[in-house]
């Protein structure tokens, strides 16, 4: 499955530039030239990386990373123009994977999203296991603990959960599920996706600080209040 890279730029040039070089390394690309525009495709691209410039209209790279890193924990690899220290280091302290000055080389910045992104996919192999209130996924054994007692969930089940339990509070569509954990050659509708989500919500129906709500006319979220 290819991975999914959002390209936030206001320099369209610069843009479609990057797209190019993405699309021929065989990434799924997005392209968003100002702040709104960037977290709405956040929200409906689910992307695996995002390349963020700082200097964008609307909302600036600094706030849109704060943002993702409210819901999300992949990798942001920033891109601007300046080149200060202060810069640097507020990216990186704000949660930025890596950061890049303009002008730069395509090839480099290739070379960075794939080491970013190796870094983060061995950190998610190592990391599957996740634990909330009264709740224990663990994708190594393929367990589920609950309220202290093992649970028999289904593969599917049991992968859908894990993954909205590792995405809190960020809102995927029916398709983006699919897509995730049934994969891009899977036959069937959306609805194979609401059959899992009831199944889930039977087994585990005591009240907690969390649960995997609806959000109509979108699709699913794992809410950690």
């Amino acid at each position: 499955m290819a991975s999914k890279i959002l390209i936030v730029d206001d320099d369209i040039h610069i843009a479609e530039l990057i797209d190019l070089y993405l699309t021929k390394e065989g990434y799924e690309t997005k392209q968003a030239h100002g702040g709104k525009e960037a977290l709405q495709l956040f929200s409906s691209f689910a992307p695996h990386l995002v390349l963020l410039d700082i200097m964008l209209p609307e909302i600036d790279g600094y706030d849109i990373c704060k943002e993702i890193r409210k819901i999300s924990n992949i990798p942001i690899i920033m891109l601007t123009a300046k080149g200060e220290t202060f810069d640097k280091v507020l990216g990186l302290e704000l949660g930025a994977d890596d950061y890049v000055v303009k002008p730069f080389e395509p090839k480099e910045l290739i070379a960075r999203v794939k080491a970013v992104l190796r870094r983060y996919d061995s950190k998610e192999k190592n990391n599957k296991k996740i634990v909330v209130p009264n709740l224990t996924i663990d994708l190594s054994d393929y367990s589920v603990t609950y309220h202290g007692k093992k649970m028999e969930l289904p593969p599917k089940e049991l992968e859908l959960l894990y993954f909205l339990a590792s995405n809190p509070n960020q809102v995927f569509t029916r398709d983006q599920l699919l897509d995730r954990i049934w994969g891009y050659d899977y036959i069937g509708d959306t609805r194979t996706v609401d059959v899992h989500i009831k199944r889930i919500r039977e087994k585990l129906n005591k009240k907690e600080t969390w649960s995997i709500k609806t959000v109509w006319g979108v699709g699913y979220k794992f809410e950690n209040i």
